[in-house]
């Protein structure tokens, strides 16, 4: 089994997370240029956009970066087309299979990672030819799975024979540690990046994650089966109420229709969706992106000493 870095051509054995509104240039190319894998993350984008994206990326690095591509989205064909047109090294995906494109990808040499929330779908995906897997716990933000990831990764692990990357929750390097004593190989980091200096997201959105605690995330949409973990304020306290009330699923997709456009863009806290992981009490300063990833390495190797200094003495 290859190493991640290895297999992807980076220093650090870390994936930053291709969140909508949040990956776009100018994180994904500092995540690269500082060790990792930076992402762009296409949303519901048309390939002409994620091409400017990927060419800004080129631009700022030669290192490797990847586009993150949501199954659902309907232009999805277009945005694989232009991945393998523009040679980008990786993709990651999300919100669906995206076993028809992987033949092609692999033949055009493209890294292929699905995002996966079960040991079941992370076999399919090794089927179907995945290079590697995210298993990515419920203490994300964003769209979430049931299991958490303490939990899901050791059995993804156990399933499959590729390399898995673990996801959920993981902002320090002692998080980054039990991940690897879990089985993964490398990990996906979201939230600790929207606090990124890089990240171009509206400060006083960035501000609410600096300042949440343990218990400032709420999970909206578990009444019409697409969970989604963010930050608590008074649209997702209404929504909450609603859901209560049995909302109509269309009526609940009105609602948060272009609401994470507001938290990112316009910095509205009070009724943007303020996507964030349980990780976010964890989150206590903006720094560069390479800042971050060299702090949560050496977290890591300071955890790692500890574990051995305590086996040692015991």
């Amino acid at each position: 089994m290859k190493d991640i870095t290895e297999l992807l051509g980076i220093r650090y054995p870390i994936i930053q997370g291709g969140m909508a509104w949040v990956a776009e240039y100018h994180l994904a190319a500092a995540v690269s240029k500082g060790g990792g894998l930076g992402l762009i993350a296409s949303g519901s984008a048309d390939a002409d956009f994620v091409r400017g994206q990927v060419q800004a990326v080129r631009e700022r690095t030669d290192r490797p970066f990847g586009v993150n591509i949501m199954m659902m989205n309907p232009l999805a064909d277009d945005l694989m087309q232009l991945v393998i047109d523009e040679k980008v090294p990786a993709i990651t995906t999300g919100a669906g299979n995206p076993g028809k494109y992987i033949p092609a990808l692999k033949e055009a040499g493209v890294i292929v990672i699905p995002v996966v929330a079960s040991a079941a779908l992370a076999k399919r995906m090794e089927r179907a030819g995945a290079d590697a897997i995210v298993a990515e716990g419920c203490e994300a933000g964003g769209h979430i799975g049931e299991i958490t990831t303490m939990n899901l990764v050791p059995q993804v692990a156990d399933a499959v024979k590729i390399p898995v990357i673990a996801a959920g929750g993981i902002a320090t390097g002692r998080q980054a540690a039990a991940a690897f004593l879990l089985g993964a190989k490398g990990l996906q980091v979201g939230t600790r990046f929207l606090a990124a200096t890089e990240a171009q997201v509206a400060q006083s959105y960035k501000d609410r994650v600096l300042a949440a605690s343990d218990t400032d995330t709420v999970v909206t949409g578990r009444s019409t089966g697409h969970p989604v973990r963010v930050l608590k304020n008074k649209l997702m306290r209404e929504i909450l109420s609603r859901e209560k009330e049995g909302i109509d699923p269309e009526e609940f997709e009105n609602l948060m229709a272009g609401t994470l456009r507001k938290a990112v863009v316009d910095g509205d806290t009070d009724f943007g969706s303020l996507m964030a992981g349980q990780s976010a009490g964890l989150v206590t300063k903006e720094q560069p992106a390479a800042e971050i990833m060299e702090e949560i390495m050496r977290e890591m190797r300071e955890a790692y000493a500890s574990l051995g200094a305590y086996f040692a003495a015991n």
